[in-house]
């Protein structure tokens, strides 16, 4: 399987700003990702901490 551009980390902060208020495809531009990484990204992380996240890639 294709190792990730990025770390668990980054994608929490990128749904962090998410949540903040910052319009999506703005977010998307800033983090150089399609708005379908994005919305796949929200769909299997939405609502995990830190803690969650590294639970659910064992």
């Amino acid at each position: 399987m294709k190792k990730s551009r990025f770390t668990e980390a980054q994608i929490m902060g990128v749904l962090r700003q998410a949540e903040g208020g910052l319009p999506v495809p703005e977010l998307c531009r800033e983090h150089g990702i399609s708005s379908a990484t994005f919305y796949k990204w929200r769909a299997r992380y939405g609502g995990m901490d830190a803690s969650m996240m590294s639970q659910s890639e064992r």
